[in-house]
């Protein structure tokens, strides 16, 4: 496909399903050779098929993102394929919500491996495998990087986090002529949120954004696809909020 991400390569975390899957989709309609990451080799091998069928270049890469080593194997599998790396998509997540002292070991550790260890890992495979023309990141953040939500403790450290190491990357990696961008999405019910998130819980969140609605993955991957893009070419170290405003409502 010819498209404004024609002769980009871009490997995509989290890509099985929800917005992962719908920003895998998005980025081959524009013309993007897409690595599609995901831990559920199912749902990794069912986005491939999606973009194929459309007209598009995928390559199914079932991959642990916590594991380091994975993960850059998966990037070099991936360069070999189609050419050196030019952006990542640090969107894979592992969520478990509750009450702060009920937090254990095991799932703090396995949250902060998906969600902040994974991102390191993804900048690397940028680095040891993409392009000598610079490239892109986008990190996945959450409004609760700006907001206090009860009962999410873990999940606000990670993206929290992820907000912070985006602006330090921008700064550390500009001279490289890498860009470093983060999306925050709103509520947007998908397969995953919807294992945590109740229709209580979406009603509540409808009430709390300005615009009155969910949001869409499309509207998502198409915040995500404009950061890879060149019309976002002197865009780093912003956090674009693509949240209907809840991260700017008063509650």
């Amino acid at each position: 496909m010819n498209g404004p991400l024609s002769n980009h390569v871009i490997l995509v975390t989290g890509a099985g399903r929800g917005i992962g899957r719908a920003t895998a989709e998005l980025l081959a309609k524009r013309g993007a050779s897409v690595g599609v990451v995901d831990v559920n080799e199912m749902d990794t091998a069912s986005t491939v098929d999606a973009i194929e069928a459309a007209g598009g270049k995928a390559l199914g890469l079932p991959t642990d993102v916590s594991d380091r080593a994975v993960l850059m194997a998966a990037a070099a599998q991936l360069a070999t394929s189609f050419g050196p790396l030019t952006g990542i998509v640090n969107n894979a997540m592992w969520i478990r919500y509750g009450p702060v002292a009920d937090i254990d070991e095991t799932v703090l550790d396995r949250m902060l491996a998906v969600g902040v260890k994974a991102a390191f890992w993804g900048v690397q495979a940028l680095l040891a495998h993409g392009s000598d023309r610079g490239g892109a990141v986008v990190n996945i953040c959450s409004p609760v990087a700006d907001l206090g939500m009860a009962n999410t403790a873990s999940y606000t450290a990670v993206k929290g986090a992820i907000a912070s190491l985006t602006r330090q990357l921008a700064v550390e990696l500009g001279p490289r002529g890498i860009r470093v961008n983060a999306v925050t999405p709103g509520a947007v019910p998908t397969p995953g949120a919807r294992a945590i998130v109740n229709e209580e819980g979406y009603a509540l969140r409808r009430k709390q954004t300005p615009l009155g609605r969910t949001g869409e993955e499309a509207e998502i991957a198409a915040g995500i696809a404009f950061l890879l893009g060149p019309d976002a070419s002197f865009v780093t170290g912003e956090v674009l909020h693509v949240d209907g405003g809840i991260s700017v409502k008063s509650m």
